[in-house]
C-alpha cells in the first residue's frame, strides 16, 4: 500500500475502505507496519514533550458534550478571565525548564474577541522569544485573526474535528463540521501549521473512528500535529453523565492503540500526540502507543482542567522504555527511503 503519490507528496485520497481494512488487520501486523512507517519519517525513540496551559478557563458558550468548560455543563467549573501576559510567560519559562519543546495555550471561547487579540499576540511573541514552539487553541478564527497570530510568530493552531462527520451532531450542536473546516482553511492560508485531531471513546463506533481518521487524512494537507484523545468522562458534562458506569465509559486499550497505529500509517509525517486520557493508561498501553507511532505527549500534572500523568511519571516511563525527549525546536524527521 503506497503512502505517497507519484510526486512523493503524501496521499490525501485515502478511502474509508482502505482505512477500515487497516483497523481490521491482526494487531501485531498493524503495529509492525506502523512502526516501519514511523521510522521512515521520524527518528526512533524520540518523543516531543509539550505543555498545555489554560489561559482562559470556563464559560464557553459552546455545548461540546465532553467539555467541563462549557457554560452549559454542571461541572462546578467557574469562568475565569484571560490571564495576563506576564503570568503566561512565567508558566512558559517553567515548562521550558522542565524539558518541554512546545508550549500550547488554550482559551475556552467560541472565538477570540478583537479586544483580546493584542494580548494574545503578545503572549505568542513572548513564548516564541524563549525558543519554544508555540501553539494556541482559541475556537474559531477569521482569516484576519489567523494572519495576525501568524505574524506574531504562532507556529501551530489547534482546532480539532473531534469525531467523524456522521457522529459529530451527537456531541456538538453549536458549531458545525463545516465551521471547523473553515477555521482550518484560514489557519493553513495564513502559513501556520495545523494541529488537528479528536477524541475517541465518546460512544462512537469503529466505523466512526474510521470516518474520523478519513476526515483528517483527506484534508488538502495532513495536519502537522494530530492529537488523539481518549475521553475523560467529567461529571456534569453530557457525555460524562451519559457514559458514567457504562461499558462505553472507557475505550478498549487495544482499540485505542489501533487508532493510533492507523493514524500513523495514513498520516506518515505528522506528529501523533497522546493527549487526554493518558493519565489512566497503564505503562504497557502507553508503550504500545509509542510502538504504534505516537511521538508526542503533553507533560505536566494538568491538561486544561483534567489530570495528566505528570512529569515524574513520564520520566520513569521514558527510562523504562529507553525513550528520549526531543531536544530540537523543530521535530527531527528522517528522509524516506
Amino acid at each position: 500500500m503506497s503512502l505517497c503519490k507519484e510526486d512523493n507528496s503524501f496521499r490525501t485520497d485515502w478511502t474509508r475502505a482502505e482505512i477500515a481494512a487497516l483497523f481490521d488487520r491482526p494487531l501485531l501486523d498493524l503495529l509492525l507496519q506502523a512502526q516501519q512507517v514511523h521510522r521512515a519519517y521520524h527518528l526512533a525513540n524520540e518523543v516531543q514533550l509539550s505543555t498545555l496551559l489554560s489561559i482562559k478557563t470556563g464559560g464557553c458558550p459552546e455545548d461540546c458534550g465532553y467539555c467541563s468548560q462549557s457554560a452549559r455543563a454542571e461541572s462546578g467549573l467557574k469562568a475565569e478571565k484571560l490571564m495576563d501576559v506576564d503570568a503566561v510567560l512565567a508558566a512558559a519559562a517553567e515548562a521550558k525548564a522542565a524539558g518541554s519543546g512546545r508550549f500550547c495555550m488554550g482559551a475556552a471561547w467560541r472565538n477570540p474577541k478583537e479586544r483580546d487579540m493584542g494580548t494574545l499576540c503578545a503572549m505568542v511573541a513572548g513564548v516564541k522569544a524563549m525558543g519554544l514552539e508555540t501553539c494556541m487553541t482559541l475556537g474559531m478564527l477569521s482569516r484576519d485573526q489567523a494572519d495576525r497570530l501568524a505574524e506574531a510568530g504562532l507556529d501551530y493552531y489547534n482546532h480539532n474535528l473531534d469525531t467523524s462527520p456522521e457522529y459529530y451532531g451527537e456531541v456538538i450542536t453549536t458549531r458545525t463540521y463545516e465551521d471547523r473546516l473553515e477555521t482550518l482553511s484560514h489557519v493553513r492560508a495564513s502559513g501556520m501549521s495545523v494541529c488537528c485531531g479528536g477524541i475517541v471513546g465518546m460512544g462512537e463506533s469503529r466505523e466512526d473512528r474510521v470516518g474520523f481518521l478519513h476526515a483528517l487524512a483527506s484534508l488538502p494537507a495532513h495536519p502537522e500535529s494530530v492529537p488523539i484523545n481518549a475521553l475523560v468522562p467529567v461529571k456534569g458534562t453530557v457525555l460524562g453523565d451519559m457514559l458514567a458506569g457504562t461499558p462505553l465509559a472507557k475505550i478498549d486499550d487495544i482499540e485505542f492503540v489501533r487508532t493510533v497505529a492507523v493514524a500513523r500509517i495514513v498520516m506518515p509525517n505528522s506528529m501523533v500526540r497522546l493527549s487526554a486520557g493518558r493519565e489512566s493508561m497503564s505503562e504497557s498501553t502507553q508503550a504500545l502507543c509509542f510502538m504504534a507511532g505516537a511521538n508526542s505527549i503533553f507533560t505536566g500534572d494538568k491538561l486544561l482542567t483534567t489530570g495528566n500523568a505528570g512529569a515524574g511519571a513520564d520520566a520513569v516511563l521514558f527510562e523504562k522504555l529507553g525513550l528520549q525527549p526531543m531536544t530540537s525546536e523543530e521535530p527531527a524527521r528522517v528522509a524516506a527511503e
